[in-house]
Order: structure tokens, then sequence, then C-alpha cells
């Protein structure tokens, strides 16, 4: 089946796969080819992907991303999201860095739209980290 990534900065991933694993408001979802037709809406957190169907867990693609919706076909899945990063793309130090920060951030707020933005950030910056970890254990 053809995954497209389709984030505000333009076509990340276009290519076809075996499996992608999509992090949706109701929860996980595994989507392999013949999925039944839906529409989801996205949360932050990590996008998986298959290429082949012998790929071991290792040889997974992994993408941090956050924000959007996934359209799902039998033949296709298409995902519009706000942004998604490649295990590849992303520094481990700057993201625990950039953690520290928001938390700090959601400790000085002093509103509930204040708390909401940092909770944000530190939602982001969290699966940053745990997609570059990934990445690491993967190269091990």
């Amino acid at each position: 089946m053809k995954l497209d990534l389709i984030t505000l900065a333009g076509n990340k991933f276009s290519e076809e796969v075996y499996e992608v694993q999509l992090p949706t408001q109701s929860g996980p979802i595994a989507v392999f080819p013949g999925h039944q037709p839906l529409i989801t809406l996205m949360k932050t957190g990590v996008i998986s992907v298959r290429r082949k169907k012998g790929d071991a867990d290792s040889d997974l693609e992994v993408f941090a991303a956050s924000g959007g919706v996934a359209e799902v076909t039998p033949e296709a899945v298409k995902v519009l999201i706000d942004e998604a990063e490649h295990s590849d793309e992303i520094a481990e130090d700057i993201a625990i860095e950039a953690l520290r920060k928001a938390e700090e951030m959601k400790a000085r707020a002093r509103d509930s739209l204040e708390i909401e933005k940092a909770q944000m950030l530190i939602d982001r910056y969290a699966v940053r980290i745990k997609v570059a970890g990934l990445r690491r254990h993967k190269r091990r």
C-alpha cells in the first residue's frame, strides 16, 4: 500500500509499505494493505513504518509526529500532520534541553492556557526523545 506522510513543510515520505503504525486519538492502530476505509484524528506520538512484510521491528522507520489526521483506504494511507521528524533528523541532546525548558515553563505557568501550551511542548519533545532512543536501539 502507498503511504504519504505530508507535513506543513511538504511531503515527508511517499513510498509503498507493508505496515504503518499510527498514534490516533483513540489509541495506536496498525494499518495493513486491504484495511477498511477510515478517517481518524492523530495525536502527538510515534509513526512506525514497516517497508516489507518480513522486516524485523529493528528495521522500522520511525517518525516523531504531532497533530493532524489520517485517511486510510484499502490501497493507501495518507497522513496530514503538522510536523514529522525522522529519527535521523532528531538531535537528542537538543530535545532533552527543550523538554527541560518546557517543564520549567509549565511549573511557572500562571493560567490554564500557559499550562496547556507547556504541556503540548512537553509532549512534543518527549516523543522526539523516544524516537531518538529507538534510533539508538536500532543501531546496536
